[in-house]
């Protein structure tokens, strides 16, 4: 078979399960009896064993296969979830995160995982034989009045906890013994259609024999089965005797609360022919032969009330189709958004054309492709955009390690992951948020001894938040750690030469973002050697967003990251600037207010206005970028908003706003960092977009 063409599906998918199985893992250490939870991770660990077997990846299939032993001990009760064990599986995931990896970047070789199934195999094997006696005294303690239904079906506490909670729920519990005929000629490929017909209706929580030996026909004839379902016995019994090869089925309720089984149907079922089952064993045997038998609680069994409500709109034909999405390649929405970037440019380009020659009977139709145009716009906006879960995901598992490694007891919190991003920011803040996570961590959070002697709790807090606010998005991570001090900060600046007066404490705070900067004494492997929060710095700045920290001592530090939802098409107002025309994205602009002489004051030798009783700190852009100015020119002040920072900007004319699209600089001009691009306007001119962080 030909697996090149579903490579991409595997790959998208494989990294999809793989992140559901840290999360998952990640909450089962912390609620080890969640059933539900041990549901899932036992499904996902089987369906991405299935996808890499079937792709032909057998060193994942078998690594897989391995972990799916120790999960397989959970569930049946032989093995606590510790964090050893946890530990352990995690390893193993970095491991088929490397090798998915592997596959994508199109590198070949084995990758050695003797050492990680050798860890799992002791596990799966040792340390469940050692819990064995344990298991068996919890099985003594517990009070199930019907113990020969317990011995018979071989129910543990998992099974027994199940069950009772469908009973509670209104479900059905029963016992199903079947019997395959003897002449059977693909007894897994039959007990597929068994299982994959009674899972329509209900959930199988046990099979005797185990799945293995069903997978690999290492049975005699006969099945036993725990089934779910909101259908009578009877009703089961139908659906499992019509099945062809089945020569007995009995099928009995199971009663725990009254000590007994109430046998309901029993009955000796027709062998059905060679001849007559041919045509349905073609069908059989090319599908997947493996039994679907993953474990579900009885809450994720389908309410009798909604099934009626389905059949219901299916009969009168209203048959609502189940969310549907479809895979785009990116590079196809860099084009469309390419393409639609400059449908803008050409609309406006339009629109002075008609002003320029009052060509009247154009407006209205101008009017509508502009209308449209903004509908395209704001769609393929939407299309682009991605939730910040797809970042913050990864960090529980993070600090879950880090908190191992560092010794230190933490708590994170994340809210608003389902704020949303432009793809093209989603892809880079991912490293800049690791290093101010990281670095909370290390230097943020005090060891458990220093909470205590400090009064505060001994489990250190950090918060991660996310929320929209205008035209961008604010990131913030905080903690509850001993805060930066800021005459550290201040000895380290003067050190490396420079001058700190005249600044406020906040100012002196955010010069640990400078190069090279950093107040720790000793290099570690988690905070690293002092780059990170330069990198954290430069990295946002070449999005268009800004970060600020605000701080204080033995209450926290919180980070603030300020970055444009979008990348590509911005609304702006439009400036002069000497003789040429630039522009500044409004996301920054607070107000506009015209300049005089007497609102200009100088303090510390540096220029401030004082506006509604405010000092603001003025810069002449024509001065930042070298640019002459007339001495008639009315000139105006744009108050802008950066992070913290309130500033004047004075420049020497006011165009309008417009909306603009943002296209790169290339290469040549890439050293230019008061603009983050250029963008070109209705009458053809190029004009430069100012970076107004860079700028102040």
């Amino acid at each position: 078979m030909d697996t090149q063409q579903y490579l991409s599906m595997f790959l998208e998918e494989s990294m999809d399960n793989l992140q559901t199985l840290n999360e998952s893992l990640l909450e089962l250490e912390q609620q080890p009896n969640d059933i539900d939870k041990l549901n899932e991770i036992f499904r996902v660990a089987h369906t991405i064993k299935g996808m890499a077997a079937t792709m032909g990846y057998n060193d994942m299939a078998e690594l897989t296969h391995k972990m799916e032993d120790v999960l397989s001990k959970f569930r049946e009760g032989q093995l606590k979830v510790t964090q050893r064990v946890v530990t352990v599986l995690f390893e193993c995931l970095d491991t088929l995160e490397k090798m998915v990896d592997d596959v994508a970047e199109g590198i070949e070789g084995e990758k050695d995982i003797a050492d990680i199934m050798k860890q799992l195999e002791s596990i799966a094997e040792g340390e469940s034989i050692e819990e064995e006696e344990e298991k068996e005294v919890e099985a003594q303690e517990m009070k199930v009045e019907d113990n020969s239904v317990k011995d018979r079906l071989q129910l543990n506490e998992y099974d027994i906890n199940v069950i009772k909670q469908a009973g509670e729920k209104g479900f059905n519990s029963q016992e199903i013994n079947i019997v395959l005929d003897e002449n059977t000629l693909l007894k897994s490929a039959r007990a597929f259609l068994i299982f994959k017909s009674l899972e329509e209706n209900g959930e199988i929580i046990k099979s005797i024999p185990s799945a293995e030996d069903i997978e690999n026909e290492n049975f005699d004839f006969e099945l036993s089965l725990v089934y779910i379902t909101t259908k009578e016995d009877k009703e089961v019994f139908d659906i499992v005797s019509n099945i062809s090869e089945v020569s007995k089925v009995e099928v009995s309720e199971i009663d725990l609360s009254s000590n007994k089984i109430k046998q309901i149907a029993e009955n000796n079922v027709k062998v059905v022919t060679e001849s007559e089952i041919r045509e349905k064993e073609i069908e059989e045997t090319s599908k997947n032969s493996e039994p679907k038998h993953e474990v579900k609680s009885s809450e994720e069994v389908k309410k009798p009330k909604a099934k009626e409500e389905h059949k219901e709109r299916e009969n009168n034909g209203i048959h609502k189709k189940a969310h549907q999405s479809v895979r785009v390649d990116l590079e196809r929405l860099d084009k469309f958004m390419n393409m639609v970037s400059e449908l803008v440019i050409h609309r406006t380009r339009l629109e002075q054309i008609s002003t320029s020659y009052k060509l009247g009977e154009l407006n209205e139709t101008l009017e509508q492709v502009a209308r449209t145009t903004s509908d395209l716009q704001d769609l393929v906006m939407k299309i682009r955009m991605l939730p910040l879960d797809v970042v913050f995901n990864r960090f529980p598992r993070m600090i879950r390690d880090l908190s191992v490694e560092l010794n230190k007891e933490m708590e994170f919190v994340i809210e608003g992951q389902d704020t949303e991003l432009d793809r093209t920011v989603i892809d880079e803040i991912g490293e800049p948020l690791i290093h101010l996570i990281r670095n909370a961590a290390d230097h943020g959070i005090e060891s458990k001894e220093d909470r205590i002697a400090k009064g505060k709790k001994p489990v250190g807090r950090i918060k991660l938040s996310a929320y929209q606010e205008g035209t961008k998005a604010v990131i913030k991570v905080e903690d509850d750690g001993k805060g930066i001090e800021v005459e550290k900060v201040r000895i380290k600046a003067e050190r490396m030469g420079i001058s700190t007066d005249g600044m406020s404490d906040n100012d002196i705070r955010n010069l640990i973002f400078l190069q090279g900067f950093s107040t720790n004494e000793q290099v570690t492997d988690i905070s690293g050697r002092g780059v990170g929060m330069d990198v954290v710095k430069t990295k946002i700045a070449a999005l268009g967003g800004t970060v600020d920290v605000i701080s204080e001592i033995d209450k926290g530090s919180t980070f603030i990251i300020k970055l444009p939802l979008t990348l590509q098409i911005i609304q702006a107002l439009l400036v002069k600037v000497g003789s040429e025309t630039m522009a500044i994205s409004l996301g920054y602009i607070d107000r506009v207010i015209d300049y005089s002489e007497e609102l200009l004051k100088k303090t510390n030798g540096k220029e401030v206005i004082i506006y509604r009783g405010n000092v603001i700190p003025l810069v002449r852009v024509n001065e930042n970028i070298g640019l002459e100015v007339g001495e008639d020119e009315k000139r105006f002040i744009v108050i802008v908003n950066v992070g913290e920072k309130t500033v004047g900007l004075l420049v020497d004319g006011l165009l309008g706003q417009q909306e603009i699209v943002i296209k790169p600089l290339g290469k040549t001009l890439q050293g230019l960092k008061e603009y983050i691009g250029a963008t070109i306007l209705g009458d053809g001119l190029v004009t430069l977009i100012l970076d107004v962080a860079a700028l102040i």
